[in-house]
């Protein structure tokens, strides 16, 4: 149990003081939301550029791997889109940014910090190749699925528009889009910029927990609380239950298994709040369940890092 503490309580000590700097105004919304801008749009991006470009493609990406996962999280998008319209009677615009939250785990702020420390930065190959891929993926589920449900009975190409002009303002995705042009071109880049690379990549993690403690300060459970413990209980028990059966099933290494466990065990991410904000459907639910998610898993990740040989 000790061990399993020194991995978690770290990374939740920095959300901590965020959320205690926020809470006592140390600093102020405006500042919170310039170091969230700092990381989503510049320290993230460059870390998952250089994670990407740097990645063994043949060997990362593995089927077996990317199933268990995203089979897992697709179920969390279907259970939580169904959900919340057969047991909430939500509209289906709501019911689309709920299903979004069951299916955008935290894979970047929780999962690479928690699986760092639980196994080692060597062990962290199989999180970048999920990585990789959950923006994309996420991101063109979510928006595809609103904007025909926003367009019924409009035209098929407004829709696809709307989709590819969401995608491709997405800076995550234009990260790793420019990722991989590198690595499969294998475009050198210039010492100085490797470097300057590496100190923006170093910032980012850290950056982004402390700013996540002072976003989630804003994010108060309020009303709506079967909804939220619904979306919380697949993020934290359905989709990962999913993809450690899959992947035991298939087979997969140690390292991959626990990575893709791991990662699928994450609270939802803030993205699910920008989402579910950029479309103005169930942003209360979204930030509650950010929040009560991410303290859950306090509790749930311990059990996982338990169960994980």
């Amino acid at each position: 149990m000790q061990a399993l503490a020194d991995v978690i309580l770290p990374v939740f000590l920095v959300i901590g003081f965020g959320y205690v700097a926020r809470w006592r105004q140390l600093i102020t919304d405006a500042q919170v939301d310039g170091v969230v801008l700092f990381t989503q749009n510049f320290a993230i991006p460059c870390l998952l550029f250089v994670a990407i470009a740097r990645l063994d493609l043949g060997q990362n990406f593995e089927w077996r791997l990317l199933t268990s996962f995203y089979v897992g999280a697709v179920a969390g998008f279907v259970l939580g889109f169904a959900g919340a319209r057969l047991f909430f009677r939500r509209d289906w615009e709501d019911c689309t940014a709920i299903g979004f939250v069951a299916l955008f785990s935290n894979s970047v702020l929780l999962g690479l910090p928690l699986t760092e420390r639980a196994y080692g930065p060597d062990a962290l190959a199989a999180n970048y190749a999920i990585i990789a891929l959950h923006s994309p993926i996420c991101y063109a589920i979510g928006i595809t699925t609103m904007e025909v449900l926003r367009n019924r009975g409009g035209r098929l190409r407004d829709s696809a528009r709307h989709v590819l002009s969401a995608m491709f303002r997405n800076a995550l995705v234009i990260a790793i889009a420019l990722g991989f042009l590198v690595n499969l071109t294998q475009l050198p880049l210039p010492g100085v910029m490797d470097q300057a690379l590496d100190l923006m990549v170093r910032a980012a993690l850290p950056a982004a927990l402390f700013s996540l403690g002072g976003v989630l300060f804003r994010y108060r459970p309020e009303g709506d609380l079967r909804t939220i413990g619904f979306v919380v209980a697949l993020s934290l028990i359905v989709h990962p239950a999913i993809t450690y059966g899959l992947a035991r099933g298939f087979g997969l290494s140690t390292e991959a298994l626990r990575s893709a466990t791991l990662t699928a065990a994450m609270a939802p991410g803030v993205n699910a709040y920008v989402f579910a904000n950029m479309y103005g459907r169930a942003r209360r639910v979204a930030a509650s369940s950010v929040l009560i998610g991410t303290a859950g898993v306090m509790l749930t990740g311990w059990v996982w890092l338990y169960i994980l040989p």
